[in-house]
């Protein structure tokens, strides 16, 4: 969905630029990688799927800031349904699954309900061969079977685990890269070993600054610059981060073994960065010093970032703050009049969601909701909203923000220095009030 700022709040967009973009749609969902250079301005877009229904409804066109007409009232209803049995394939190969997030009931997030990222074919791996490898700058390089780092001291963090691509969907123009909604972000109890354990184990170097964390999963890159053979998907962490007690090698998800997609039968979790830093199917620990620029950490998953007049690339890391409505659904149908409970979910990095507000006049005025679970540094907070529907019928859009204990909040526009991730603009949802 599209919202552009308009005097300072939230619009909505025109008929006329949907049917415009739906050529560029259609490569979304074929899985290319769309773009378009005649445009820098990049805000909200309603999903194409969501525009077709609408279209296919017989609508006429509407201007700015007005509403398109209403869809079956049934059908929210049956979209629900028909999500909460599994996951959304958003690319088959290699697998990129997303969680239904209009499904969120709970903190923690179900295994099978958990999203899927994988940048690779999926290695499939026997815990009897598995072996994590310690080298590079340290004292005594070790190789570790499961059971032996089973063994080692554990303990367990809840984690909310964001691809730095989530929303993606929304960006205008079409952005390269799987065309996720709201669902590329899930929450888990993750058991394991700390990485400082092994670190403090191994003994490493003075001069020692990052750990380099690399996976079994491996394959050739298509799109330019790459190297001039396979590689496999490996990302640092610089020290501090590394040497922090609740960055695990973890074994466990919920309390049972790693899933394969999630990284069997060892993974990294990194708590409060994207998840791009928890590195699935971990074979071998790195410790290096020198900075490490890696393609997952340069050439993409980076953005630029300017300092003294000058701009250069930075790894992406800490979680941005952010907060998703679950429920209602984009163009559910409630009752004029009635009280409906607004749901979601609120994040952020290495700080705690201290306030969530919700709109519902498209974000010219904001009310406090409420937190209805704990807060925790590096999970996600669930929230809710007794939302008064007003008694005459039409379109309202409703939108959630999120604020940190560092007073970060959650922006209403995008910046276009991060390209085709760290999406945490405010996302307006449109209603029908009948």
């Amino acid at each position: 969905m599209q919202a552009n700022l308009v005097n300072g709040q939230l619009g909505l967009p025109t008929f006329f630029t949907w049917k415009c973009m739906l050529d560029d749609m259609d490569q979304v969902d074929n899985g290319a990688d769309p773009t378009d250079s005649q445009s820098d301005k990049q805000s909200f877009e309603f999903p194409r799927r969501s525009f077709l229904k609408i279209a296919g409804a017989g609508l006429a066109p509407l201007g700015l800031g007005t509403a398109f007409g209403a869809l079956n009232p049934s059908q929210p209803l049956l979209l629900a349904k028909q999500h909460l049995p599994g996951l959304i394939t958003r690319q088959k190969e290699p697998e990129n699954l997303e969680s239904p997030f209009s499904a969120l009931e709970s903190r923690i997030t179900p295994n099978d309900l958990f999203y899927v990222r994988t940048h690779f074919a999926t290695p499939h791996l026997k815990v009897a061969d598995w072996k994590l490898q310690i080298e590079g700058a340290v004292n005594t390089p070790l190789t570790l079977t499961y059971d032996e780092l089973k063994a080692l001291p554990s303990k367990t963090v809840t984690a909310t685990l964001e691809c730095a691509g989530n929303s993606r969907v929304y960006l205008t123009p079409p952005a390269r890269g799987v065309q996720w909604e709201q669902g590329a972000v899930s929450t888990a109890e993750w058991t394991g070993v700390p990485l400082s354990v092994l670190l403090e184990k191994a003994g490493m170097h003075p001069d020692a600054i990052e750990v380099v964390l690399e996976g079994a999963d491996s394959g050739e890159l298509k799109d330019p610059p790459h190297p001039g053979a396979a590689l496999h998907f490996s990302r640092s962490l610089p020290l501090e981060k590394a040497l922090q007690k609740n960055v695990l090698i973890v074994y466990e998800m919920n309390g049972e073994p790693l899933p394969v997609g999630h990284g069997f039968p060892v993974r990294a979790i990194v708590p409060e960065w994207f998840a791009v830093a928890s590195v699935k199917w971990l074979t071998r620990l790195v410790v290096v010093t020198k900075p490490f620029h890696g393609y997952f950490q340069t050439i993409d998953y980076a953005y630029w970032k300017h300092e003294n007049g000058l701009a250069h690339r930075v790894p992406i890391t800490s979680l941005l703050v952010k907060s998703q409505i679950s429920r209602p659904e984009f163009r559910e149908s409630v009752a004029a009049g009635s009280t409906y409970k607004v749901t979601g979910a609120a994040w952020t990095g290495e700080h705690e969601v201290v306030k969530i507000e919700l709109s519902s006049d498209g974000g010219h005025t904001w009310s406090d909701a409420h937190w209805t679970s704990k807060s925790e540094t590096g999970a996600w907070r669930l929230w809710e909203f007794e939302w008064k529907v007003p008694s005459t019928t039409g379109i309202v859009t409703l939108a959630s923000r999120a604020t940190d204990s560092a007073g970060n909040v959650q922006p209403a526009t995008r910046d276009l220095d991060r390209e085709n991730y760290l999406i945490n603009q405010v996302i307006p949802i449109e209603v029908h009030v009948k």
